[in-house]
């Protein structure tokens, strides 16, 4: 079974985008459209208890890579015939890549403690 977690946020990486995300975070927060940003950073800096989460996984041997959805699309356009929606958590396998955390289940969620209980039972 594949060690490799992909995190992909709702939001694009140029400048631009990161800029407006981060007004927008901090004006409106409510309505704010990357549920995984929102409960693994604050406005200035990572969520104390999802950083320490992602230091056992790493400890644990899991490969974590953390992508804008263009990076994400990018990178897998060709590798992967899927559409998937955006916040999303993804496994990859050796043929395939499966949904861990779906983008619904995600906005769902207020707070990084149910994003941790579903990333840690994988």
């Amino acid at each position: 079974m594949s060690k490799k977690i992909l995190f992909i946020y709702n939001a694009n990486s140029d400048a631009g985008s990161k800029l407006l995300d981060f007004a927008h975070k901090i004006i409106n927060p409510a309505t704010y459209n990357c549920a995984l940003c929102s409960l693994t950073f604050g406005s200035f800096t990572e969520n104390k208890q999802w950083k320490a989460f992602r230091e056992r996984l790493l400890a644990k041997g899991f490969e974590l890579e953390f992508f804008h959805k263009d990076e994400f699309q990018e990178k897998y356009k060709s590798k992967f015939g899927h559409k998937f929606t955006f916040p999303i958590i993804l496994v990859e396998t050796d043929h395939d890549l499966e949904v861990l955390v779906s983008t619904e289940k995600m906005n769902a969620m207020e707070t990084v403690e149910e994003l941790v209980s579903s990333v840690g039972s994988f």
